[in-house]
């Protein structure tokens, strides 16, 4: 069957925003349209020229025999700061305060829009960096965490705090909460991640930093290496941070349980983005 122009301009982008950072050979699109690697490459240059005019990402072809295209995700910052903005006007509203000073998160991380949003973000500042999975612990970093890896291509791996029955053996370690100040379990299935692997955490919120730190620790266990980490909120005024190298969405400055008040700012991410390689 011949596509026409205009359809194998629709297919083939759907096709590479359904394949990131997955190399796909030219002579995979021709087979797939019946058509000349010539036309191909003329469609592909107009896919790329649309993706960075339109702040989607890029296409980056590899030369050769055995090269390709792969679409790699990139989110301008004139694209990204009204997003920070909107999220922290969201996260400011006072009655997401609880007791204790904490901020009820749940219908932000529910919001299948938003968490999309901050996936790509997220995404884009780790699109060329050597990672194999993204890791969370659970239970609310999840839907953050697979936005994250749609965008990069790579499966999740969750961190548990007790062990089921269903994850076979399991490698567990114990850590002290940066907040708190307890001694609290971490359980991840020995299937989970292979040895070696590179992995980005990503969370949805950071205090002091204990439960990233608790994730390093069982990352070392699996001889693997940290590539990046990144969470949607981070709290500012912490005595003591035990994580240096993390890129953050939002700000959380300060909360004033009796005035009912809740500062909130734009992260560290423009100024960390450029540090990640």
């Amino acid at each position: 069957m011949k596509f026409r122009r205009s359809e194998r301009l629709i297919d083939m982008t759907n096709y590479l925003l359904d394949h990131p950072r997955q190399l796909v050979p030219l002579t995979y699109f021709a087979e797939r349209y019946a058509s000349a690697k010539s036309s191909i490459s003329e469609d592909l240059a107009i896919v790329k020229e649309t993706f960075e005019q339109r702040g989607i990402g890029t296409l980056q072809t590899v030369p050769g025999a055995a090269g390709g295209v792969k679409f790699i995700v990139k989110v301008t910052k004139e694209e990204a700061q009204p997003f920070m903005n909107e999220l922290c006007d969201l996260i400011a509203n006072p009655d997401r305060l609880l007791p204790g000073g904490y901020l009820y998160l749940t219908d932000i991380l529910g919001n299948p829009s938003v968490v999309q949003q901050a996936g790509r973000i997220i995404a884009s500042a780790y699109a060329e960096a050597k990672i194999d999975v993204v890791m969370t612990v659970a239970t609310k970093g999840i839907p953050l965490a697979y936005a994250v890896a749609s965008q990069l291509n790579v499966p999740v791996v969750i961190v548990r705090r007790d062990s089921k029955v269903t994850e076979g053996p399991t490698v567990s370690i114990n850590y002290v909460s940066g907040s708190a100040k307890r001694i609290q379990t971490m359980v991840l299935s020995k299937r989970s991640m292979k040895e070696g692997s590179r992995v980005l955490i990503v969370d949805d919120f950071m205090k002091a930093g204990g439960t990233v730190m608790g994730m390093i620790s069982i990352i070392e266990e699996f001889n693997s290496q940290v590539s990046g980490i990144a969470v949607l909120v981070e709290a500012e005024k912490i005595e003591e941070r035990l994580v240096d190298e993390y890129i953050s969405l939002v700000q959380l400055s300060d909360v004033d349980v009796k005035e009912k008040k809740i500062n909130v700012q734009i992260g560290n991410y423009f100024n960390k983005q450029g540090e990640i390689v």
